[in-house]
């Protein structure tokens, strides 16, 4: 089942964002989210290398080698936009000061631990970085995935099976077939992916499901 573009699941992600917000998001899937932004809306997008006031990705003609994010991918940056020091950009962080954090994951838990880092593999990401800051640092943590693996294991699970990035921190979940919140007694479905049925979707899924659905597409 294909589900939503990875695209599709960014924009739903962004319409979820309060105007005025101050957003990090996190490297590879998060970093489409600053390409849909709503109409009327503003979002200050903060990356942790030192960041303020990022826009969206532009054409790779007009890309600027000396502009990056954290993912040393090539960012735009909006009017009024500002450079900073790595270690300013991390007091943001652990001060309290950035109101949503949407990241990536391998494995997100019912009870909202995070598993975004390996510690060994061919593939693996070399170290945590700055994920345990953001995850205990934002007002709001959500992830945005893929809801299995390319095995088609599960990514959303009863426990971790992967080295926590931290726990019970997950506010939502938006993958290409639902948009999820971990409830500690199960994962709870507020929109459903219109051709996925309740019974796949559980199907995919390593812990039990609830279905409170908020849209209906």
């Amino acid at each position: 089942m294909s589900g939503w573009s990875m695209d599709e699941v960014a924009a739903i992600a962004a319409n979820d964002i309060s105007d005025g917000a101050y957003v990090n998001l996190g490297i590879g899937l998060p970093e489409r989210v600053a390409n849909f932004v709503p109409e009327g809306r503003e979002f200050i997008f903060h990356s942790e290398n030192g960041i303020l006031g990022m826009g969206p990705q532009e054409a790779e003609s007009l890309w600027d080698s000396d502009l990056i994010n954290a993912g040393k991918k090539p960012v735009s940056l909006l009017t009024g936009g500002s450079f900073f020091h790595h270690a300013d950009s991390f007091m943001m962080i652990r001060g309290g000061h950035i109101d949503i954090c949407i990241l990536g994951a391998f494995e997100v838990s019912v009870d909202g631990d995070l598993a975004n880092w390996r510690a060994a593999g061919d593939n693996a990401i070399p170290a945590v970085g700055g994920a345990m800051d953001l995850a205990v640092g934002a007002k709001s943590v959500r992830v945005i995935t893929r809801h299995t693996a390319k095995d088609q294991t599960a990514k959303l699970v009863k426990q971790l099976g992967l080295p926590a990035t931290a726990r019970a921190v997950v506010d939502r979940i938006y993958t290409e077939l639902a948009v999820i919140d971990p409830r500690g007694d199960a994962f709870v479905v507020r929109r459903l992916f219109p051709s996925c049925s309740k019974e796949q979707l559980q199907s995919l899924t390593s812990a039990p499901l609830r279905f409170e659905l908020e849209w209906s597409d």
